[in-house]
């Protein structure tokens, strides 16, 4: 909701600007004022990740939100065994997965990101239960981890 008021109020600022008949480094002036403010009340510790972290970052957290996205297909579809593959092989506590989350230098972050991985564990064993209900929760838990994340840390 944050993020669609944000750029309703960019794109109400550029169509007022433009009818206005203001010149586009005013237009760039206002958008990048919004940026700034944005960014100023954003009380989100920062990892200040490089420009090639930040990338493989987003990359990863996009290739979880795909993995949750195809658990719930699956599990809607009752194929819990394909199900808990998929938890464990891309959400899991595998090797990769723990060096990712200690390569950042954040040891709060390292815990968080740990204790993600370890949720998606326990679904990937609820899964296999072929129990819907505990499988829901189970992902329920391991999606609330991300959401202390990213209330807590931001790139």
């Amino acid at each position: 909701m944050k993020t669609f008021i944000k750029y309703s109020i960019i794109t109400l600022l550029i169509f007022i600007s433009f009818t206005s008949c203001k010149k586009e480094k005013e237009v760039i002036t206002i958008i990048e004022t919004v940026r700034t403010e944005e960014t100023t009340n954003d009380s989100r510790v920062s990892l200040k990740l490089n420009d090639m972290q930040k990338q493989h970052q987003l990359s990863n957290m996009r290739s979880h939100l795909e993995a949750v996205q195809t658990l719930i297909t699956l599990i809607a579809n009752d194929e819990f065994d394909k199900a808990s593959k998929v938890a464990y092989s891309q959400l899991g506590s595998t090797t990769e997965m723990k060096l990712m989350c200690a390569s950042f230098g954040n040891k709060k972050f390292e815990n968080m990101g740990l204790n993600f991985h370890k949720d998606a564990d326990q679904l990937s064993e609820i899964l296999k239960t072929k129990d819907k209900t505990k499988s829901l929760q189970a992902l329920s838990k391991t999606m609330n981890s991300c959401i202390s994340c990213h209330a807590t840390f931001r790139q």
